[in-house]
């Protein structure tokens, strides 16, 4: 065992969005930080989640905003009252990366790209002295309080006055974040809820063999989703082999997992036609078709087809779509049943982690004086739409804070 060369004031275990804010908060204000990281190069997720559109933060007005965290909504309220949706699209342009405001709300880099942002952030980290160091994974404390680190060279005794863990959740394990600190927390008496899957995809109880082979992977657009009491959702979301994924799913990941856990399953209300009034779905069903079949008569009389009238189709019985009035109302509120999540490590993000009671409001942990955390591995989640990696953004500035108030005293 050697000890670290460059120890120093604080330390940071994971090289997230967490993290990385972090160390630039406490950097900036001349503290010598340095960052450790599992894997051979810091901001994987980070990269992974902007393949296809890097989707920053929201512009949705602040109180809209908030009710995204949930049951967690006071508690993210102050972080993100100091370093919000506005202050992170700032921030971004100090790095010269211009964002722009999509037509869904959605804030993106002008690129659409992750890696030029990572890029110019990681050069401004050194600029401000953050030493990094990869390869480099957390094993808990030696019994003199120092950070134990095993490294390539082998294990590492680092001191540290202060330390900020942002070791992620457990949803992404080949990406680094493989929810490997519970025990080591654990062990010092930190109550951390269990990690489970979050902006996920969720099982039916088998759709047929005719449904999969033809939309598995097919998106169904323009429809509402609804929980029996909660407010509607419009989006879309994507048909798999074992249920339903996608981002009008993820919204409502939290809430169907609430209700699995208390019923052991969850059933959606499925509006395939959300822009059509009860009457003019009820006339259209009730208009004379002839020898058109059903099929051809949705698709002519109310564009149902594809994917969409193969659900109809799966969620119906035969009694249903013999009943004009009957599958009117059917056609607005159909019943798609989900009974569980699916695995964490298929999942985008995580739910549970270092619980709240075990903070103070800078986010250090009450019986590990000194010691921070922030990001995924707190017990709180969001959907995507950059709702989630604006709330870890957000913790990261909030920990650093806490932070440098510690080290003041």
């Amino acid at each position: 065992m050697t000890d670290s060369p460059d120890a120093s004031p604080v330390a940071i275990i994971g090289g997230g969005p967490a993290g990385l804010m972090a160390a630039e908060v406490i950097a900036r204000a001349g503290v010598p930080v340095t960052l450790f990281d599992a894997m051979p190069s810091v901001g994987r997720k980070f990269l992974l989640a902007g393949i296809g559109g890097m989707n920053i933060t929201h512009s949705e007005a602040m109180p809209a905003f908030l009710d995204r965290f949930g049951n967690r909504r006071d508690w993210l309220a102050g972080w993100l009252d100091d370093f919000g949706p506005d202050a992170l699209r700032d921030w971004i342009h100090t790095l010269g990366i211009d964002t722009f405001v999509g037509t869904s709300g959605r804030v993106f880099p002008t690129d659409m790209k992750a890696a030029p942002l990572l890029r110019a952030w990681l050069r401004r980290l050194r600029a401000l002295g953050v030493t990094l160091h990869t390869r480099h994974r957390w094993q808990g404390w030696h019994p003199d309080g120092a950070l134990r680190l095993r490294g390539p060279a082998g294990e590492l005794s680092v001191p540290a006055r202060a330390t900020v863990l942002a070791l992620g959740g457990a949803s992404w394990p080949r990406l680094g974040s493989d929810g490997h600190w519970q025990a080591l927390l654990a062990e010092r008496g930190v109550t951390v809820a269990p990690l489970r899957a979050a902006n996920c995809g969720f099982e039916v109880a088998g759709w047929s063999r005719l449904l999969t082979e033809k939309f598995a992977g097919a998106p169904v657009k323009n429809v509402r989703l609804a929980l029996p009491g909660d407010a509607a959702r419009e989006g879309e979301f994507v048909i798999t082999e074992h249920g339903v994924e996608g981002s009008l799913i993820y919204a409502l990941s939290a809430r169907l997992r609430e209700h699995i856990d208390r019923h052991g399953a969850a059933t959606l209300q499925l509006n395939l036609l959300p822009h059509f009034t009860p009457a003019t779905i009820l006339a259209a069903l009730q208009a004379p078709r002839g020898s058109q079949t059903l099929s051809a008569h949705l698709r002519k009389r109310l564009r149902l087809s594809g994917v969409r009238a193969a659900l109809l189709h799966e969620l119906t019985t035969p009694a249903d779509r013999h009943d004009p009035v009957r599958l009117a109302e059917m056609l607005q509120a159909l019943p798609l049943t989900l009974v569980r999540p699916r695995p964490i490590d298929e999942a985008i993000s995580s739910a549970g982690g270092v619980s709240p009671q075990a903070l103070d409001s800078h986010l250090m942990l009450r019986d590990l004086p000194g010691v921070f955390c922030a990001g995924e591995m707190l017990d709180w989640d969001a959907p995507t739409g950059g709702y989630l990696l604006t709330g870890c953004f957000a913790s990261g500035h909030r920990a650093a804070q806490g932070v440098l108030q510690w080290l003041a005293r």
